[in-house]
């Protein structure tokens, strides 16, 4: 009887060990996993920073303006080129 005891408790020992083997084995994948999503996280918003950057820095007047000036050959308007349209009266 004594012998039946030990050999379920060992089995169970065994159990139990290698239940605590996968636990850690799992906890070890998961914490690699959290690694990696929170250093994309950091790169993502580094990324998210620099569009924003660039957004505000593409949008300036000063630099639309340049743009229009050399690419565009346009002007700046003055009143002497404005030219006022009315409306005839019969």
């Amino acid at each position: 009887m004594s012998g039946k005891i030990n050999l379920v408790l060992t089995a169970l020992l065994l159990g139990c060990a290698l239940s605590l083997v996968n636990a850690q084995y799992q906890a070890r994948r998961l914490f690699i996993e959290l690694e990696r999503a929170q250093a994309l996280s950091r790169q993502l918003d580094i990324d998210w920073a620099q569009l924003q950057l660039d957004q505000s820095t593409l949008g300036k007047h000063e630099r639309i303006e340049a743009i229009a000036r050399r690419d565009l050959n346009m002007t700046p308007l003055t009143a002497a080129r404005t030219q006022y349209l009315t409306q005839g009266v019969p």
